[in-house]
């Protein structure tokens, strides 16, 4: 039994050193064995380090980055800020950052990464009959609200506006109001007039057609004349 408790500690013990010996530095990446120096940010692994040489490092090429020390032999692509997925630039792209992209104006942020928007959506359009009650920001959607009653909203009204009150104005109320239009007013006709102009109808009417069939029958107007002089009495009936 002791036998075997010495044996797992010397070969803990053993395994131990080996992970120590072989461990790499902090600026440095292992390969094939071998503890290499990093490249910086912004630059990848061109030809790894030998027993002779140092690793060879060169920038990240055009729309490519890498934001940290590295052993990698390639770099990242730079992220695409995709109008269609209601994004913009915020910070461009460089050998060592990555795109930093932003909701468009009238978008809101749905997904963050590493303090980037990574995808948006539009804001919403308030309905008629409601009213803004929060504008949308780059991170929170347009928050809507129901007009109460008297009052109506277009929907892009940031609150609800009272119907006009056609009596206080001294017209009369031709339609009344909804929750999404205002009330629609008119002016009043006074009933005497009303009665005059019927009156008026009634009279022209009354004493221009015998006169007109008089003279047909004694000839004196032709057809054409005829229908000229009905003419005429409606249309200055219907203008008077």
């Amino acid at each position: 039994m002791i036998t075997e408790i010495i044996f797992l500690m010397a070969a803990t013990f053993s395994l131990n050193f080996e992970l120590c010996f072989c461990m790499c530095a902090q600026a440095e990446y292992e390969i094939n064995g071998e503890c290499c120096p990093m490249c910086s940010s912004g630059n990848h692994v061109y030809r790894h380090c030998t027993e002779d040489k140092s690793t060879a490092c060169v920038p990240c090429h055009h729309s490519a980055f890498i934001d940290a020390p590295n052993g990698l032999i390639d770099c990242f692509s730079c992220t695409v800020c995709d109008p269609g997925q209601g994004l913009r630039v915020k910070t461009p792209c460089t050998r060592s950052s990555d795109t930093v992209c932003e909701p468009l104006d009238g978008y809101y942020c749905t997904d963050q990464h590493r303090g980037g928007c990574i995808l948006a959506q539009k804001h919403t359009n308030c309905s008629p009959g409601q009213y803004i009650k929060h504008k949308g920001t780059a991170f929170k959607d347009t928050e809507c609200a129901e007009c109460s009653d008297g009052t109506f909203s277009n929907g892009s009204l940031l609150f609800c506006q009272q119907h006009s009150k056609c009596e206080e104005l001294g017209l009369i109320e031709i339609k009344a109001g909804t929750l999404s239009s205002d009330a629609e007013c008119g002016t009043k006709t006074p009933a005497g007039l009303i009665v005059g102009i019927i009156s008026f109808v009634v009279i022209v009417v009354a004493g221009g057609v015998p006169v007109i069939v008089c003279l047909k029958l004694t000839g004196r107007l032709s057809n054409v004349q005829v229908r000229k002089s009905v003419f005429l009495c409606s249309f200055n009936v219907l203008n008077s």
